[in-house]
C-alpha cells in the first residue's frame, strides 16, 4: 500500500506502525530516534530485562527522500546520543518516507560508531555538515552492498514476508538475548559498568602490565555455566574465579593466578541472567579475532593493536607478489612482529615459512586460539616478544637461524602494521617520554625527533639490526614526505621498490582523512629516498591514479620561507602560521587579535605595511587547493624566486585574502585596516576609521626612504614586490572578487545600525548570526535567512573558487607546491 506524498511525519509513523509492526512494540519514543520496533515487554519483565529491539529508524514525510541521508542522519542521531550505550542495538537500521523503506544490518554500521575523535555533537539534520559528509563517505559502499529496499505499492508481500522471517518473537517472551557479531561490543561496555568494577583487579595497575578487561569479557561470554570453553585465552573462567598465566614450573606441575570477585559474584551471576551464552559457534572465531575493538584506545596506539581491513591485506600480498616473484611465500621467510591478532598474515599459504609476535601475549593467547580454529599459522611460530625492547637471543631458534644467516636474511620479509603513536606532542602531554620507553630511543642521536614515532622505532631498529632484508610495511607517508624524517632518512638508506595509498578512515579506529600507505623497501640496495610514485586506491579498492611523493628537507618548507618577511614594525594584524601541511591549512588566518596560546607557541607573524604582499601570498597559497585524503601529507614548500616579478600573481593572492572566509579581522576589537574599499565606493553613512587597504591598492602608501627600504627582506631582492606605491591592477578574476565584495559591502551599509568600520568577518557575522556549540563555544552559522545575502555571497565565493583555480596554477610554477 502507497501513502499519500502530503502525509505528516508522525501520521505516517502510525500508519507504518498500524500496517506493518502491529505484533511489535513499536510505539515508545526512544530518545530522537524516530522510529524504534521492539518486543513487547510487560511492566514486570521490563523491569528485570533490556528491551529486545529489531529496528531503529528515521521517518521522513513526502515521497522523494535520499535514503542514503536519512540513513546517515540516524547514524548520527545513534552515535550523539551514545543510544548503543544505553539500550542494546537492534538487527536491522532503516529509513522510511511514505513510498518506501529500508533496512540494513546494524552490524555492517556498529564500527562507525567507535571511530577516533570524531565530533558527533553536530546537527544531525543538517545534511551540510563535514561530519554528515564524512559519514555519509563511509558508509555509501556498505549501504550500496546492504541495503534492503521496499516500494509498499509494489513490494508489499516481500515487505510482510521480511518482516515476518527477521523480526522474530520466541516462543518465550522473555528468553535471553543472543551474543551475536551486531551486539558484541555494546555488550561488552555494559559488562564493564556492571561486572568489571566487582572483579578483584587493580585496573591501573593491570594495565600497565598488559592486563585488559576485554580479556575477562572474552572468558565471560565464550563460557557455559561459568566455564570458559576456550582454553587459549589468556584469562579463562572457571566458576566462581579467573585464572590467568598458566604455567609449568620446574617440576612439571602447572600453576596460575586467580582473581575472584568482591561481591561473592553477585553483580557477575545477575548480569549473565541476561544473555544466552555462549553465543553460536560461527560467532567464536570472529570474537575472539576482533579483541581489538575492546581494547582501549591509548593501547590500541601503543601496541598497534589495528585490525588491517582484509581488502588492503589481500591487496599488499599482491603487491609481494609482483616484487618478489609469484613463489615468494616458498622462497622468503616472513617475520610480522607485532602482529596483533595475525590478520595480516592471513591469505598466506605456507605456514613454515612464517613467524608472528606481539607484545601482548592476550594478543599470542588469540592467535593460538584462531589457530585452534584453522588460521594457518605453526603454533610454535608464534610467540610473545616486545620487539622494541627484547634481545633477538629471546626469538624462537628457527628465526635465529635465518637472523644470524646473512644469505637467509636477505630472504626475509619483515611484514608488519606497526603502532602510529606519536610521543611529546604539544597537544598530548600524556604521551611525553613515549619515545624515551623503549631501548631504541638510543638512535635518538642519530635520526632526531623522529624517534618520537613509534613506527619509526621499529624501522630504525629493523635497519640497524636486522641488515640487508625486505621491509614491506603499513604506515603513513612521514618517512617519504615530512621534513623532520629528514634525518631519518639520511640514516635509512633502502631501495623503495613499489606501493600504495589508501584512505585511512577504512581502517577500523581511524576516523583521519589522510593516506595509509604499503611500501615495500630493499634494504640490501642503499639508496636515499628522495621521491618515488605510488598508486592510489578509493575505499571501494579501485585504482584511481599514481601519486608523486617528494622527500623534503627541514629548511625547504613554506614556513622557513615566510619568516624571512617576519617584521617588527607597527603591526596591521597577525598572520596565524600552523606546521607545512595540508592537514594544518584550517589553522592559517589572519586576525587583529590572536589568543594567548598562539602567541605562547609562536605561531603568529606581524602583517605591516611592508610585508602585506608576502603574508597574503601564503594564506591564499595555503587555501587555494581544497584539502582531501590524498594530500593531507603533502608539504609546502619554500617557493623560487619566480613570484616576486609575477605582480599579477601578488595581486590575485591579495585579492583572495581581503575577501577570504579566513580573513578573520574584525572592527569589533581594534582599528580595522582592512577594508578594500572607498566610503562612497558602498556607500557607507560614515569616513573610515582607516583607509589604509584601499590607499594600498591605489598606490597611494608613501614611499620609504632607501635607508628605511633596506631594514626588511636586506638579503632578498624586493624588486618588483607589490609596497603599496604603485596603484594595483587587477586581473580579470580578481576583479570580479573585488566587484562581488563591493556589491556585499554596499549591501551591509544599506542595513539600519551598519558599523562604518565593519570587516568582511563582522559583516559576515551580521547576517548569518551565531550560535553557541555543546561546549559553550560561540560560532558563527553556516547560513543566513536574508536570501539577499545568500545570494551575494555564493556569487562572492563563486568568484574566489574560480581566482583560487587561477592561483593555484601559479603554487606550482613558482614551487610552493610539486
Amino acid at each position: 500500500m502507497a501513502y499519500s506524498s502530503l502525509i505528516l511525519e508522525e501520521q505516517l509513523k502510525n500508519e507504518v506502525r498500524v500496517d506493518y509492526f502491529s505484533k511489535y512494540s513499536a510505539g515508545d519514543i526512544l530518545g530522537k530516534i524516530d522510529f524504534a520496533v521492539a518486543v513487547p515487554n510487560d511492566a514486570a519483565q521490563a523491569q528485570l530485562f533490556d528491551t529486545e529491539y529489531f529496528l531503529w529508524a528515521e521517518c521522513k514525510r513526502g515521497t522523494s527522500h535520499n535514503i542514503y541521508h536519512s540513513l546517515v542522519q540516524l547514524i548520527i542521531t545513534i552515535g550523539k546520543a551514545r543510544t548503543f550505550d544505553k539500550f542494546l542495538p537492534p538487527p536491522f537500521l532503516g529509513a522510511f518516507d511514505a513510498e518506501k523503506i529500508a533496512f540494513i544490518p546494524y552490524e555492517k554500521m556498529s564500527h562507525i560508531f567507535y571511530q577516533n575523535d570524531f565530533n558527533w555533537n553536530v546537527t544531525p539534520s543538517d545534511h551540510e555538515t563535514k561530519e554528515f559528509k564524512q559519514v555519509l563517505a563511509l558508509v555509501e559502499e556498505i549501504i550500496n552492498k546492504e541495503m534492503l529496499l521496499f516500494h509498499y505499492d509494489k513490494d508489499d508481500k516481500e515487505l510482510r514476508r521480511f518482516i515476518q522471517k527477521n523480526f522474530v518473537i520466541g516462543a518465550n517472551k522473555v528468553a535471553k538475548i543472543h551474543i551475536t557479531k551486531t551486539n558484541f561490543i555494546s555488550i561488552y561496555q555494559r559488562w564493564a559498568e556492571d561486572v568489571k568494577p566487582t572483579i578483584a583487579v587493580n585496573w591501573d595497575a593491570a594495565k600497565k602490565n598488559n592486563i585488559l578487561s576485554a580479556d575477562f569479557y572474552l572468558a565471560d561470554i565464550l563460557s557455559a555455566e561459568n566455564q570458559t570453553l576456550k582454553d587459549k585465552l589468556r584469562v579463562i573462567l572457571r566458576g566462581t574465579q579467573y585464572e590467568m598465566d598458566k604455567k609449568q614450573d620446574e617440576m612439571g606441575l602447572w600453576a596460575s593466578k586467580s582473581v575472584s570477585f568482591n561481591d561473592k559474584q553477585v553483580a557477575h551471576t545477575q548480569f549473565w541472567n541476561r544473555y544466552h551464552r555462549p553465543p553460536k559457534e560461527d560467532y567464536w572465531d570472529y570474537i575472539v579475532e576482533r579483541r581489538d575493538l575492546l581494547v582501549p584506545q591509548d593501547v590500541r596506539e601503543r601496541k598497534g593493536s589495528y585490525f588491517t581491513p582484509q581488502k588492503w591485506v589481500a591487496l599488499s600480498q599482491e603487491y609481494l607478489a609482483a616484487e618478489l616473484g609469484e613463489d615468494w611465500q616458498d622462497e622468503y621467510y616472513i617475520w610480522d612482529c607485532c602482529a596483533g591478532t595475525g590478520n595480516l598474515l592471513n591469505g598466506l599459504s605456507n605456514k613454515y615459512n612464517i613467524w608472528a609476535s606481539t607484545l601482548d601475549e592476550a594478543d599470542v593467547n588469540v592467535m593460538k586460539e584462531r589457530i585452534a580454529n584453522g588460521a594457518n599459522l605453526l603454533e610454535s611460530h608464534v610467540f610473545q616478544f616486545d620487539f622494541l625492547n627484547d634481545d633477538f637471543s629471546r626469538l624462537p631458534k628457527g628465526l635465529q637461524d635465518i637472523i644470524n644467516n646473512e644469505e637467509k636474511r636477505k630472504k626475509l620479509v619483515v611484514y608488519i602494521n606497526p603502532p602510529y603513536a606519536e610521543a611529546s606532542s604539544y597537544r598530548d602531554k600524556s604521551k611525553k617520554g613515549l619515545s624515551s620507553d623503549s631501548k631504541t630511543y638510543e638512535y635518538k642521536a642519530l635520526i632526531g625527533r623522529a624517534i618520537n614515532e613509534l613506527f619509526i622505532q621499529f624501522f630504525i631498529r629493523i635497519y640497524k639490526e636486522l641488515p640487508n632484508i625486505i621491509l614491506a610495511e603499513f604506515s603513513t607517508l612521514k618517512i617519504m614526505q615530512d621534513p623532520f624524517c629528514n634525518r631519518f632518512r639520511q640514516h635509512f638508506h633502502a631501495k623503495f621498490k613499489r606501493g600504495f595509498a589508501v584512505p585511512a578512515n577504512t581502517f577500523d579506529n581511524v576516523k583521519g582523512q589522510f593516506p595509509i600507505g604499503f611500501f615495500i623497501w630493499n634494504l640490501n640496495q642503499k639508496e636515499i629516498f628522495t621521491e618515488s610514485t605510488i598508486d592510489v586506491y578509493n575505499e571501494q579498492s579501485e585504482y584511481l591514479q599514481q601519486k608523486n611523493i617528494y622527500a623534503v628537507a627541514e629548511n625547504g618548507v613554506i614556513n622557513r620561507w615566510i619568516h624571512t618577511y617576519f617584521d617588527s614594525e607597527t603591526e596591521l594584524a597577525w598572520l596565524r602560521f600552523v606546521p607545512n601541511s595540508f592537514q594544518s591549512n584550517m589553522g592559517v588566518f589572519i586576525t587583529n587579535h590572536p589568543n594567548e596560546s598562539d602567541i605562547r607557541e609562536s605561531r603568529i607573524a606581524k602583517i605591516t605595511a611592508k610585508n602585506v604582499i608576502p603574508m597574503s601570498i601564503y594564506l591564499a597559497v595555503r587555501h587555494c587547493i581544497e584539502s582531501t585524503w590524498l594530500n593531507d601529507r603533502d608539504q609546502f614548500l619554500y617557493p623560487n624566486d619566480g613570484w616576486k616579478a609575477d605582480k599579477e600573481f601578488q595581486a590575485d593572492c591579495l585579492a583572495f585574502t581581503l575577501l577570504h572566509g579566513q580573513n578573520r579581522i574584525t572592527a569589533s576589537e581594534c582599528v580595522n585596516h582592512w577594508i578594500p574599499f572607498r566610503e562612497y565606493e558602498v556607500e557607507a553613512k560614515e569616513k573610515f576609521a582607516s583607509n589604509f587597504m584601499a590607499d594600498f591598492i591605489a598606490g597611494k602608501i608613501q614611499k620609504q626612504s632607501e635607508q628605511a627600504a633596506d631594514t626588511l627582506f636586506a638579503d632578498d631582492s624586493s624588486v618588483g614586490i607589490l609596497d603599496g606605491t604603485e596603484a594595483i591592477i587587477w586581473s580579470a578574476e580578481a576583479q570580479s572578487v573585488m566587484d562581488a565584495g563591493r556589491e556585499l559591502w554596499k549591501y551591509y551599509h544599506a542595513q539600519p545600525n551598519a558599523n562604518p568600520n565593519a570587516a568582511f568577518y563582522d559583516i559576515r557575522m551580521h547576517f548569518q548570526g551565531t550560535k553557541t556549540t555543546a561546549s559553550g563555544k560561540v560560532q558563527m552559522n553556516t547560513k543566513s535567512d536574508d536570501a539577499h545575502y545568500t545570494e551575494l555571497i555564493g556569487d562572492l565565493r563563486a568568484k574566489l573558487r574560480t581566482l583560487a583555480d587561477k592561483i593555484a596554477e601559479k603554487v606550482y610554477l613558482y614551487g610552493f607546491l610539486k
